[in-house]
């Protein structure tokens, strides 16, 4: 942003939720935000993804159906190996996550969108959904025996106060790690970028031959975060699929 031939640095805009339609029920602000815009854009996009590529389907695959084929293998990989067969009937849920997680991070990266997978009341909040889902699965499948991942076998009695406070400290603290990762990943990157990206633009706009020249390193880097923060935000939404293929693993099957 310039103001007065000054260039000022502003990281943190870009990650303000904005009202777009005024809406309220009963004191509640139920506005449409940019955050919401973007997470209907990301449905809306996955949605005509699959579509197009699902249109004349053929033994030779166009690229759009391969891309959507490897898509689908690559979750399904992802829900074997981590939450076995059995699991394979909340796949669509898994599926769904992935995407939902995924298009939040990439479609930040585009100049001028919105990150809404960087905030936490947004990951907080898939996440507890998660949580709350996979702990009432545990409870529905195995009754009461589910506290029984609270004590592994073989402690001693000495230990198992503490032993069961620390399973269950871990158990619940879970969603709140799954959030945290996802939101602070992509917080910091997104900023990173910005700032690099800001300092570039105003070295080139300082009017001096020199310092114009130097901002070509800042831009350079700028352009190598941008490939790294892609990987991240690819790779986040990998690591909050499996995670998410953990816990649902730990609700379907008690070892002991």
């Amino acid at each position: 942003m310039a103001e007065n031939g000054q260039f000022h640095i502003d990281p943190v805009s870009q990650f303000e939720i904005r009202p777009l339609v005024e809406f309220s029920i009963g004191g509640y602000n139920l506005a449409y935000t940019n955050s919401s815009l973007y997470m209907t854009i990301g449905v809306a996009l996955v949605a005509l993804f699959f579509f197009l590529a699902s249109q004349g389907r053929s033994l030779i695959p166009t690229r759009l159906q391969a891309a959507a084929e490897m898509a689908y293998s690559g979750v399904a990989s992802l829900v074997k190996e981590n939450a076995g067969e059995e699991a394979m009937r909340f796949f669509p849920l898994v599926f769904a996550i992935f995407f939902t997680v995924l298009m939040g991070n990439v479609m930040g990266m585009i100049p001028g969108s919105f990150t809404y997978t960087s905030h936490i009341s947004i990951t907080l909040a898939l996440s507890l959904s998660l949580f709350v889902f996979i702990t009432v699965l545990g409870f529905v499948l195995h009754g009461t025996h589910f506290f029984s991942k609270f004590l592994p076998p073989g402690v001693p009695k000495p230990m198992i106060v503490p032993i069961v406070f620390l399973e269950m400290l871990s158990y619940f603290i879970r969603p709140v790690t799954l959030a945290v990762r996802l939101f602070a990943n992509m917080l910091a990157g997104h900023m990173v970028l910005k700032v690099f990206a800001y300092f570039a633009v105003g070295l080139v706009t300082s009017g001096s031959v020199g310092i114009m020249l130097l901002g070509a390193v800042p831009l350079l880097l700028n352009s190598a975060m941008f490939a790294l923060e892609l990987f991240v935000a690819v790779l986040q939404a990998l690591i909050f699929t499996i995670l998410t293929c953990v816990y649902l693993r730990d609700a379907l099957v008690i070892e002991h």
